[in-house]
């Protein structure tokens, strides 16, 4: 059993307004220092299937579903699970 943990994000090229607000509140806070804040999405999945097949199965389902790759990028890592 594997978990890929997975981290979408707009491309650096395309507005996060999110990430703007969030930046606007953070500086009304008094933290002027940062200079930006990007908001994502992040996933945790269990995948049962054979070493080889974890990377290419998410591979697919942040292409098919969970990232616009158009707008957003996206990275995984991908760890076995202990056996209990």
């Amino acid at each position: 059993m594997y978990i890929a943990k997975v981290y979408v994000t707009y491309k650096d090229s395309v507005l996060d307004p999110q990430g703007e607000a969030v930046k606007n509140a953070v500086h009304r806070l008094g933290y002027e220092v940062i200079t930006e804040i990007r908001v994502g999405k992040y996933f945790e999945i269990q995948v049962a299937a054979k070493e080889e097949a974890v990377a290419e199965t998410i591979e697919a389902i942040c292409d098919k579903l969970l990232a616009n790759v158009n707008m957003e990028t996206y990275r995984y890592e991908i760890e076995q699970l202990e056996e209990v």
